[in-house]
């Protein structure tokens, strides 16, 4: 794999890191996106994220958050508003990255998911968002080509 590609790939994770704890702060503080923003800048290990990749998810996230619900609230066991901040979270972007960033194969992008549930997640939660992200890779047009 390219350098090139491999620092892309690294620094989108790096922007995930930091994406779910702005949401989460964004859920729980209900800080302004310019608060939550700049709460991130300020640590040190900011500077290794792609911050356009950053930015770009937290606004549209947040401005889609209803949209990402009703696509998500078919799949859970739960009502929407009883899902773990931390789990809303990352489920929101699972989702919004299966619709809106198709150069990201839906395995990457659920295993991402998986891999920050175990981060910050409760113990099993990785296992919840792996289940509901799964079944909504399926549903999703533009990605049903690619699951076999």
């Amino acid at each position: 794999m390219p350098v090139s590609k491999r620092k892309l790939i690294a620094s989108r994770k790096s922007a995930r890191f930091f994406l779910i704890q702005a949401l989460y702060e964004w859920q729980i503080a209900q800080s302004s996106l310019a608060e939550v923003s700049a709460n991130v800048a300020e640590n040190g290990k900011f500077a290794e994220a792609n911050s356009e990749y950053f930015h770009e998810l937290l606004q549209n996230i947040t401005q889609n958050r209803a949209a990402l619900d009703d696509v998500i609230s078919p799949f859970l066991d739960r009502e929407i508003d009883q899902v773990d901040p931390v789990e809303h979270a990352i489920l929101w972007l699972g989702v919004y990255e299966l619709q809106s960033q198709l150069d990201i194969p839906y395995k990457s992008v659920i295993n991402e998911a998986v891999e920050l549930a175990k981060q910050f997640g409760a113990e099993g939660s990785h296992r919840y968002v792996n289940g509901v992200l799964d079944k909504v890779a399926k549903t999703v047009p533009f990605r049903q080509t690619e699951i076999k």
